[in-house]
C-alpha cells in the first residue's frame, strides 16, 4: 500500500509506477513477439529460411516507440528529482550528524536529540554531515535518500503529511555495523513539537579533547564506556599496560603520551594483540599537536 508520508512521496511512487509498467509491457510485448516468430517460422513450416527485405515503417516504429517510452520515464523520472532541489526560504532546519555507526540531530538553540521529531505539514531542511566516512541518510517511507559526505554539506527537503514514526537507515555500506545504524523520524503535530523542543535541554560543553575524539570519528571503533567496539575503548585506557606487535616481535607496553602520540601518527607501528593491521588511518597533518595533548588530557580524565 503506497502512503504519501510526503509531499514527495506521491510524485515518486508515480515515476515507478511509470517505469514498472513500461517494464512490464516490453515484458510482455517481446515475449509475445518471440512466441509468435518461434510458431509462425518455425522449421516445420520453413525448411529454407528466406532473406527478410529491409523496411523503412518498421524500423522508424520500433525506433520512435522505444523513444516516447524511455523520454516519458526520463519526464517522470526528472519531474521528481528537480522539484525536490528547489529549497524553500522559510523551512525549518535541522543538521544531521552521522558517524559509524549512529545518527544525531541537531536543531536551532544547539539543542541535540538521537530520534528526528519533526512538526507536521512544515517544510523542513536537512543539512546532511558525516564525521567519518560516507553514509547515506534513507527514510524508506518518505522515498528519500541523500549521501552525507565527509567535509562537505548536503542537503534534501520536504514537508511531513502524515503523524507517526518511521525507520531512518543508512544505505551506503560503511563498515562492520553499518546494518545497526538505525534511526528514528516522529513527526507530531506543532504543539507537540514545541513542548518537546521546550523540553530539549542544550548540548553541554564538552572538554576539548572529547570534541576532537568525535569530530574525527574516534567512537565509532572506540568507546568510551568501556564496551567493546572494534578496538579498544578509551575508558582506563591511559596507563593501561597493553601487549602490542611492532615489527612482528609481541612485547607489553604503557599507554603513555608517546605511545598515544605515535597511535594517532603511526597507528600501524604498534599494533594491539589481536587487532588487524591498515584498520585506522593516520591522522598525521589532520590533529596538529596540540590536539593531540588535549586528547591526551582527556584520556587520563576518564579512568
Amino acid at each position: 500500500m503506497f502512503t504519501e508520508a510526503t509531499n514527495f512521496s506521491g510524485d515518486v511512487d508515480l515515476a515507478f509506477k511509470v517505469i514498472i509498467g513500461i517494464s512490464i509491457f516490453f515484458l510482455v510485448g517481446i515475449t509475445t513477439v518471440m512466441l509468435y516468430f518461434v510458431i509462425r517460422y518455425r522449421r516445420s513450416k520453413h525448411p529454407k529460411a528466406v532473406q527478410v527485405k529491409d523496411s523503412n515503417i518498421l524500423e522508424i516504429t520500433w525506433t520512435l516507440i522505444p523513444l516516447a517510452l524511455a523520454m516519458t520515464m526520463f519526464y517522470y523520472g526528472y519531474a521528481a528529482f528537480r522539484s525536490q532541489r528547489t529549497f524553500p526560504s522559510d523551512a525549518m532546519n535541522v543538521t544531521v550528524v552521522s558517524k559509524m555507526w549512529v545518527w544525531s540531530f541537531v536543531y536551532p538553540g544547539d539543542k541535540e536529540s538521537a530520534m528526528l521529531v519533526l512538526p507536521i505539514n512544515k517544510a523542513v531542511v536537512l543539512n546532511l554531515t558525516s564525521l567519518d566516512v560516507i553514509h547515506s541518510f534513507y527514510v524508506p517511507a518518505f522515498r528519500q535518500k541523500e549521501d552525507c559526505v565527509p567535509g562537505k554539506t548536503n542537503q534534501m527537503w520536504f514537508i511531513p503529511k502524515l503523524a507517526g514514526e518511521y525507520w531512518v537507515l543508512c544505505a551506503e555500506y560503511c563498515g562492520m555495523n553499518h546494518s545497526y545504524m538505525e534511526a528514528k523520524v516522529r513527526v507530531v503535530s506543532q504543539a507537540e513539537y514545541d513542548a518537546w523542543i521546550s523540553a530539549l535541554p542544550a548540548k553541554s560543553a564538552e572538554p576539548e579533547g572529547l570534541s576532537i575524539i568525535k569530530k574525527n570519528g574516534c567512537t565509532g571503533c572506540h568507546s568510551l564506556d568501556g564496551s567493546k567496539l572494534v578496538s579498544t575503548s578509551f575508558k582506563g585506557l591511559y596507563g593501561k599496560e597493553s601487549l602490542v606487535v611492532t615489527d612482528g616481535k609481541e612485547h607489553t607496553i604503557t599507554v603513555d603520551d608517546a605511545y598515544v602520540k605515535t597511535s594517532m601518527y603511526e597507528p600501524d607501528k604498534d599494533i594491539v594483540k589481536g587487532l588487524p593491521k591498515g584498520v585506522m588511518k593516520s591522522y598525521k597533518g589532520v590533529i596538529s599537536d596540540g590536539e593531540v595533548a588535549k586528547v591526551i588530557e582527556y584520556l587520563k580524565s576518564i579512568k
